[in-house]
């Protein structure tokens, strides 16, 4: 009789790759990267990542870890940060600064890349992409003879909405928050 084989080998065998809701193929390309850095995927981590790429915002870590609470999910701090730390490493999520005193996160699709504009007074975070802005830092690269690996452009300002009521930042590069409880906030 063959050895055990782990519960996520024999739902990658039952199932068509090509067929596996996009979640599950993420799982499995983090599950991939995981075998190659000697890890295992848990079922702490696995829970994680479904609730990741369940969210289509930018998150914080410790939204992932009130989130996981509220679902009764047992997982510590720690483990949600070493996670987000390899699925950095793996390329699955990006790290980003949106103009506050900590990172948040966002899962990367294919063919995803986008710069932000980040108002200042309400934290709203517009997502955009301009084929000539990213032209014309590949020919800035090419010029200095710098190859890149990896860029995020980040406009800081005031958003229509913010501008129209006449809002105005705390810090013109810091987002205004607000204390509710324990807890800081975006305005």
């Amino acid at each position: 009789m063959a050895g055990p084989v782990d519960w996520f080998e024999k739902l990658r065998q039952s199932l068509n790759c090509s067929s596996m809701p996009t979640i599950d193929r993420e799982i499995s390309r983090f599950h991939d990267f995981l075998q190659q850095q000697g890890l295992k995927l848990t079922s702490e981590r696995s829970a994680l990542l479904r609730e990741i790429f369940e969210t289509h915002y930018h998150f914080e870590a410790d939204e992932l870890l009130f989130r996981m609470k509220e679902k009764n999910v047992k997982i510590s701090r720690a483990t949600i940060y070493r996670t987000l730390e390899l699925l950095v490493k793996s390329g699955l999520v990006r790290r980003v600064h949106l103009g506050e005193d900590h990172y948040h996160y966002e899962h990367v699709r294919r063919d995803s890349h986008h710069d932000h504009l980040i108002c200042t007074t309400c934290g709203a975070v517009i997502e955009f992409h301009d084929p000539l802005l990213e032209a014309r830092q590949l020919e800035i690269c090419a010029k200095k003879r710098f190859t890149a690996t990896f860029h995020n452009l980040q406009i800081l300002g005031v958003c229509d909405a913010c501008r129209r009521k006449g809002e105005q930042p705390d810090a013109p590069d810091r987002v205004k928050m607000i204390q509710v409880g324990a807890l800081n906030l975006r305005k």
